[in-house]
C-alpha cells in the first residue's frame, strides 16, 4: 500500500482548490495520473486508518483538479474515472450530510434515492452501476459535486441546515427527526 506523503492533507472548508470544475482525466495509463490516483487511495487509508471510517474522496479534495473518486465500502479501493451521473430518481429524501474538508460540520441537504452512473474504473473498463442503493446513491452525488467545486454547504436547505457537529451529536434524535434518511453516524462522505 502507498502511503500518504504529508503533502497530500485533506484541503479545508475554504480553500479555493475546492471550488475548482475538474478536467477530465485524458489517459489512465498517464504515469501523473497513476501517480495521483494512488496518492487519493492513500489518503482515504490514512483517513479510514486513522478514524475507523471514511467512504470516498475526491481528487480535489487533496487539490488534484482532475474528475476522479476513490471509494472503499469494505471491499478495498475502487477508483471511478470520470464519473457521470445518468439517471435520478424523482423520489428524493433529506438527510444530514458530512464531509472530510469540514468534518466539524453537518448539512441537511435532499438528495435523490437512487442515481445511475457511469464511469471507467481503474483498469480502464467501462462500468455502468444502474439505480444505485440510497447510500451508495447519496456518497456519489456528494463526491461528484466536488468534481464540479460543489460543497454539501452549498446545498443546504434553509439557513438552519447547518450545524456543529458537537450539536447534533448532543442531541442527535431531535436532529435525526429533522429528515428522511439517516445513514451511519460514522460515515464521513
Amino acid at each position: 500500500m502507498v502511503s500518504a506523503p504529508p503533502s497530500d492533507p485533506i484541503l479545508l472548508l475554504g480553500d479555493p482548490r475546492l471550488r475548482i470544475v475538474c478536467a477530465p482525466v485524458a489517459d489512465l495509463r498517464d504515469p501523473v495520473f497513476r501517480n495521483r490516483a494512488a496518492r487519493l487511495q492513500a489518503v482515504l487509508a490514512r483517513f479510514r486508518a486513522e478514524h475507523g471510517f471514511g467512504r470516498a474522496i475526491a481528487a480535489p479534495q487533496i487539490g488534484i483538479p482532475s474528475r476522479f473518486v476513490t471509494m472503499d465500502l469494505g471491499s478495498g479501493p475502487l477508483l471511478l474515472v470520470n464519473p457521470e451521473i445518468t439517471w435520478t430518481s424523482e423520489e428524493t429524501f433529506t438527510m444530514w450530510d458530512d464531509c472530510m474538508c469540514f468534518p466539524w460540520v453537518l448539512v441537511r441537504v435532499r438528495r435523490h434515492r437512487s442515481i445511475s452512473v457511469r464511469f471507467t474504473d481503474g483498469e480502464g473498463r467501462a462500468q455502468e452501476w444502474p439505480r444505485l442503493d440510497p447510500a451508495t446513491s447519496e456518497l456519489l452525488q456528494h463526491e461528484l459535486d466536488h468534481l464540479d467545486g460543489i460543497l454539501a454547504i452549498d446545498r443546504a436547505l434553509d439557513r438552519e441546515a447547518i450545524i456543529s457537529r458537537a450539536v447534533f451529536e448532543a442531541d442527535p434524535g431531535r436532529f435525526r427527526s429533522q429528515v428522511d434518511y439517516v445513514i451511519d453516524a460514522k460515515s464521513t462522505e
